[in-house]
């Protein structure tokens, strides 16, 4: 995971009569990091927002299962797949701030475990499984974290796709309008924008250079899902934003 001090910025072109962004001139980063908002798990973007903010009834049902005891899962399941789904990675400077995999994350795929007992000589590649135990003995129920150890060699075991150079190329600047629509930018597009909206004073139009980083991105990722103005309710409307998005 990206480190929370990390801050790739970009610049916002603001209607000040409005108080609206009309769009925002991203670097590749940038773009990579909304792209990767369409890469999360359902169980990650419930975990970033916590429960109490989410809207709708998906937050109680991630609760749920947080308070549900173990005991009754299948012994093959674990509340951590529900509770902590792995992602797509990426190893762009920003894509990696809203996905928590680690890189052990990436080759638990590749072990197996046992229990303690080696019930039936039985394997996982989960080390937090219960062991189901033997046919027709008594349940074992212990954990299989004990590895196994190979013999001979690996076969590749199929992983996560990982984007280790994001999604876009990093030969244009792009256009991020305030509804997060994304397109390359140019000088016909920037003079296209204004006219259709309706900008008639170029006085009123204010460059202003954002930065985003850990706490910027959740809040672009809440936003997103609640209104059709996300770089405007998280970069000027601040006092009018936190309240909405805190709620």
């Amino acid at each position: 995971m990206a480190s929370s001090s990390t801050k790739v910025s970009m610049k916002l072109l603001i209607d000040t009569k409005n108080e609206k962004v009309l769009f925002a001139e991203a670097s590749k980063a940038v773009v990579d990091f909304l792209l990767n908002l369409l890469c999360l798990p359902i169980g990650t973007v419930v975990k970033l927002l916590s429960s109490n903010g989410m809207v709708g009834s998906l937050g109680n049902l991630y609760q749920s299962v947080e308070n549900l005891n173990q005991n009754y899962m299948l012994p093959d399941q674990t509340k951590d797949v529900l509770l902590n789904p792995r992602a797509q990675s990426s190893s762009t400077e920003i894509s990696g701030f809203l996905t928590q995999n680690d890189s052990s994350d990436n080759d638990q795929g590749s072990k197996l475990y046992m229990c303690t007992d080696k019930c039936n000589f039985q394997v996982a590649y989960d080390n937090k499984t219960q062991c189901p135990g033997r046919p027709g003995y008594n349940y074992c129920g212990d954990i299989m974290n004990n590895e196994v150890n190979y013999v001979g060699n690996k076969v590749a075991a199929k992983k996560i796709t990982n984007i280790k150079s994001g999604f876009v190329k990093d030969v244009v600047t792009y256009m991020v309008m305030d509804d997060l629509v994304i397109q390359p930018m140019s000088t016909i597009s920037c003079i296209t924008l204004l006219n259709k909206f309706n900008v008639k004073e170029i006085g009123t139009l204010e460059e202003k250079v954002v930065e985003m980083g850990m706490e910027e991105g959740i809040k672009l990722l809440k936003a997103s899902l609640q209104s059709k103005m996300v770089l405007t309710s998280v970069f000027i409307k601040k006092k009018e934003s936190d309240l909405v998005l805190s709620n």
